[in-house]
């Protein structure tokens, strides 16, 4: 027999993958905002920006074919590295110079493929950081790190840290948005709050669809109006203060009835703000109808309305990962290229890009060799490195049309001004008006931080 809690939870749990915000305009008796984990926090001090869209090219993209040129690679095409055979996940061979061009863009100058010309054409509002590096060479533990600050299951998403740091500002949306064709390795661990309260978790999106109603599904009640919705939710509200009067605080029956409650509400918004229809057809032909290149326009209009943070995967899986031939890193970037570049543009028109950080990068970069492993079938690829890889900033009080750090000369390891994923990590959360060491829950017997026990501010990438 499944008693009143067990039901409320199911229920609850319903609703927790779209968890989303306010009714406008609604009659509502619903929870003050002073009991609405989601409402507008203040910082620790001033913060330059006020929402994040990260970009995540899953699956490792390569950096000396995108925005870390090195000579040397062509000097030295087919030849053996001069320090030996590098000690990757797979075995490689010599080295394997870049098929794309890169070309110098804007006043800044910086040096960007040829497969990236149109985020080159933007290149003086980004910052390019050419020396980080993660822990190891597998996507589980790397897509981890990045993440959510730690190689293992089990820790909060940076996501989840940023809404439990910071709320909403718009209480008839969620605070915290992931876009996602169908799911990267690992998936729903990726954007989980874990053990932050439920409500700070990723509000998954499938964006294959085009629709909103397949967007998000069951996002009307066919049977029930809105009054009626509100009645049942104020009715589990009291049920919920009795047994908390009666059995002490319930953590995980809070979070369900939070979760109900802001299902509810996403009614209102939700169906209009993923609605892209709504945006003139010349705007719609930038980003394309790829996946990717909707998430991108997506994230803006989420962006727009106050949401906190958006992350954008490329794609299912891991398609960045292009161990057989690196010519498929142009057919990627092709759905990328345009999409990022107008939602630079776009930000910067609608006056967005200065409180928005935006953040493209995979889980960590690929090999200057070739590989040569049993399992590729055309040699013409590049394996996993955690060694060096780069980043690119964008807006939210970055320094533009800078260059920070270097790898060495054959783009395999960062060597100058290294950057870890910790580092970033402390950088986002200054920017957003965070001490990273102070942004932390006790759990467990212990106080917890994306940052872990790491992680230092990048002060010369501030603008």
């Amino acid at each position: 027999m499944m008693t009143r809690r067990d039901c409320l939870k199911t229920f609850g749990t319903g609703f927790g993958m779209t968890a989303f915000a306010q009714l406008a305009g609604a009659a509502s008796v619903g929870p003050s905002i002073e009991s609405n984990p989601l409402a507008p926090k203040a910082p620790h001090f001033p913060a330059k920006a006020k929402r994040v869209i990260f970009l995540f090219l899953n699956g490792g993209p390569s950096q000396v074919d995108t925005f870390d040129p090195k000579p040397m690679l062509d000097k030295y095409d087919g030849k053996p590295m001069p320090a030996g055979n590098l000690k990757t996940e797979r075995k490689t061979g010599n080295l394997l110079k870049s098929p794309f061009g890169f070309k110098k863009y804007g006043q800044s100058g910086i040096e960007v493929s040829d497969i990236f010309s149109k985020i080159g054409s933007r290149i003086d509002d980004c910052c390019v950081i050419r020396s980080m590096y993660t822990d190891r060479p597998n996507h589980e533990p790397s897509l981890l790190l990045m993440n959510t600050g730690d190689k293992q299951v089990g820790r909060p998403s940076m996501g989840s840290w940023l809404t439990y740091g910071l709320g909403s500002e718009n209480q008839n949306l969620p605070g915290f948005v992931v876009l996602c064709p169908g799911f990267p390795v690992i998936g729903p661990q990726l954007w989980a709050s874990t053990f932050l309260p439920a409500v700070y978790q990723g509000t998954y999106i499938p964006n294959n669809e085009k629709t909103p109603d397949k967007l998000v599904q069951y996002i009307r009640n066919p049977e029930l109006s809105l009054t009626e919705q509100r009645r049942q939710l104020d009715l589990l509200g009291e049920l919920n203060k009795l047994h908390l009067q009666r059995a002490g605080q319930d953590r995980e029956l809070e979070a369900s009835i939070q979760a109900a409650e802001i299902a509810f509400r996403m009614q209102s918004e939700a169906p209009d703000v993923f609605d892209i229809s709504k945006e003139p057809e010349k705007v719609r032909a930038r980003y394309g109808d790829s996946d990717f290149g909707r998430g991108c326009l997506m994230s803006l209009r989420l962006i727009e309305k106050g949401v906190r943070m958006v992350q954008v995967y490329h794609g299912n899986s891991q398609p960045w990962d292009s161990h057989d031939d690196i010519m498929s890193h142009k057919r990627l970037a092709r759905d990328t290229d345009g999409p990022v570049a107008a939602l630079l543009e776009d930000l910067k028109l609608r006056g967005l890009l200065d409180e928005t950080l935006v953040i493209l990068s995979g889980e960590f970069g690929r090999t200057p060799v070739v590989e040569v492993s049993g399992l590729v079938k055309v040699q013409n690829g590049r394996d996993h490195n955690s060694h060096g890889f780069s980043t690119v900033l964008a807006g939210g009080g970055i320094k533009r049309g800078y260059v920070h750090g270097a790898t060495d000369d054959f783009g395999f390891k960062a060597v100058e001004k290294p950057v870890h994923i910790h580092d970033l990590h402390a950088t986002i959360l200054h920017l957003m008006g965070f001490d990273h060491t102070k942004l932390t829950y006790r759990y467990s017997g212990r106080d917890f931080r994306l940052t872990d026990v790491a992680g230092n501010v990048v002060q010369e990438i501030l603008g």
